[in-house]
């Protein structure tokens, strides 16, 4: 079993006793699709916030939303789990689960680089517009590949290693603020991880395409 199978176990068996709860009560995915996307662009909305704000208090709410966008994550996680345990599966449920996660990675990675650009941290701007570039092209190149009958899920920088990167790195920026070094740097570097890990991971799904296409030749 690797790393990420052993986590997705160890969060199913935290999160099921809360599905067969949302199962009870007649939640359905779409409603957990849609929460999660909204504390998603609570969190945009605070980073943004603390674009307008001096450092030290910016990067407090840098740290706040990145608290909410671990939350957040968990909505992301039991959306379809609830669907296959409450028998509630459906295509277009697919689709808009699909849909609404790449609008919550645009929003909040737009938010951090509006709060990077505010703070006069260009490149480092640039890094996060690298990653969000990266972030769309890994979930586009398996859904392009996946319309072609090609199963593509390989490579490191997947959206669950994004989201939690992102949100640490924003939590610990806010913790560590009043340190004896810049706290930004703790932004700045996972959004560097990203920029070339989730290129990286785009372009091994590219090639990984080519070769099972070459193979059905």
């Amino acid at each position: 079993m690797n790393y990420r199978d052993y986590l997705q176990q160890l969060i199913y068996r935290i999160t099921n006793p809360l599905i067969r709860t949302l199962i009870r009560i007649g939640i359905t995915p779409n409603t957990v699709t849609t929460l999660g996307f909204l504390f998603n662009t609570l969190a945009a909305v605070l980073f943004i916030a603390g674009g307008f704000q001096e450092t030290d208090s910016g990067l407090t709410y840098v740290g706040w939303g990145g608290a909410i966008l671990l939350f957040a994550g968990l909505f992301d996680m039991m959306d379809g789990r609830l669907a296959r345990q409450g028998n509630m599966c459906s295509t277009f449920g697919a689709l808009y689960d699909s849909v609404l996660d790449r609008y919550s990675e645009l929003v909040t990675l737009f938010g951090i680089l509006f709060f990077l650009l505010l703070h006069q941290y260009f490149w480092s701007a640039v890094l996060t517009a690298l990653a969000l570039v990266g972030s769309i092209m890994v979930s586009y190149v398996r859904a392009r590949a996946e319309g072609l009958g090609i199963s593509c899920k390989t490579g490191l920088m997947q959206r669950p290693e994004r989201v939690v990167l992102t949100a640490l790195g924003c939590i610990l920026c806010g913790i560590c603020q009043g340190c004896s070094f810049p706290s930004i740097y703790l932004l700045i570097i996972p959004m560097g991880l990203i920029a070339v890990l989730a290129n990286w991971t785009a372009m091994v799904r590219i090639q990984h395409c080519k070769h099972e296409l070459n193979q059905k030749q």
